[in-house]
C-alpha cells in the first residue's frame, strides 16, 4: 500500500462516524483492557486520539505518538513499548495494521484501522452441547469444534447480503451470523488492498476459512478475528503475487 494522505484512507473506516467508533472502543475496553499494560495503555490511548479525523483509522508515525505521550501525558512511553501494544492489539482483533511505502519503494508509517467491536465469541456457541455449570462452560471453550463433527444450527439473525453465500454457507456450520459478518468484513477489506477480484475473494475467503476452522480444532484461538485477519493477509497475498505471475508471463 502507498502512503498518501489519511483522507485517502477513509475507505478503511468501519465507523458510520466518530461517536461510533467512541463507543465500540468503550466495548472493546470492557472485553481487552485488563489485557494491556499500564505503559500500553498510555499507547493505545493516544493511537485512539489520532483517528479522529478518519474514525478508527490513522498513519500517524511511531515518533509522533510516542512524542505525544511525553509531552501530555505523566506516563511517557517508549517505541518499543507502542510497538509492543499494536502487536498485542491486532492479535486481539481490535487492530489491523498495514504497511505502506513511499513513491520510490522505501518504507513508510503504518495505517492503523481499528475494527469493529465483536465480544470474542467462542465458534463452540455455535455446537449443540448439554446445559453446564458455568465453570464447566469455561472448561468447555472451544473443545467441541476440535472433537465433534460440525451441527449447522438456524441462524438466530439473517446474514446481511454483503456477505458472499458460498462463504456465509460454509461459515454457518461453525460461527452465529455476526460472527460471520465480520469474518467476511475481514476478507472484504484485505481483497481490496491486495486488488483481488471477486472471484479471488470468494475462493480465497473460503480457504481462509478452512484453515481457521481447521486451526481452531487443533488449540485454543484467543481471538477469532485477530487469527482469521492473520490467515487472511497470508492467503491472500499469496493470490495477489500468483496473479502477478501470471499477468507478467500472459497466462
Amino acid at each position: 500500500m502507498q502512503q498518501n494522505n489519511i483522507e485517502s484512507f477513509k475507505h478503511l473506516s468501519q465507523f458510520k462516524d466518530i461517536n461510533d467508533f467512541n463507543n465500540n472502543i468503550e466495548q472493546w475496553m470492557v472485553d481487552i483492557k485488563s489485557k494491556f499494560t499500564k505503559s500500553e495503555l498510555v499507547g493505545l490511548k493516544r493511537l485512539i486520539r489520532f483517528c479522529a479525523k478518519v474514525a478508527g483509522v490513522s498513519n500517524a508515525k511511531i515518533a509522533t505518538i510516542t512524542k505525544a505521550t511525553h509531552e501530555l501525558d505523566q506516563f511517557a512511553i517508549s517505541r518499543s513499548t507502542f510497538k509492543r501494544m499494536t502487536s498485542k492489539a491486532q492479535s486481539l482483533g481490535l487492530l489491523t495494521i498495514h504497511e505502506t511505502e513511499r513513491k520510490n519503494g522505501s518504507k513508510s508509517s503504518n495505517v492503523y484501522v481499528f475494527n469493529r467491536f465483536c465480544s470474542q465469541i467462542e465458534p463452540s456457541k455455535q455446537l449443540n452441547h448439554p446445559k453446564t455449570s458455568n465453570s464447566q462452560t469455561n472448561n468447555i471453550k472451544n473443545k467441541e469444534l476440535r472433537t465433534q463433527e460440525p451441527v449447522r444450527n438456524d441462524q438466530p439473525k439473517v446474514i446481511s447480503n454483503f456477505v458472499n453465500r458460498s462463504f456465509a454457507n460454509y461459515a454457518a456450520y461453525f460461527f452465529p451470523a455476526e460472527q460471520i459478518e465480520e469474518l467476511y468484513r475481514i476478507s472484504y477489506i484485505h481483497s481490496k488492498l491486495f486488488k483481488l477480484s471477486s472471484v479471488d475473494l470468494q475462493t480465497a475467503s473460503k480457504e481462509a476459512l478452512g484453515v481457521l476452522v481447521a486451526k481452531i480444532k487443533k488449540r485454543n484461538v484467543e481471538s477469532v478475528n485477530g487469527y482469521f485477519n492473520g490467515i487472511v493477509k497470508k492467503i491472500f497475498r499469496k493470490y495477489r503475487l500468483n496473479n502477478m505471475f501470471n499477468a507478467y508471463w500472459g497466462m
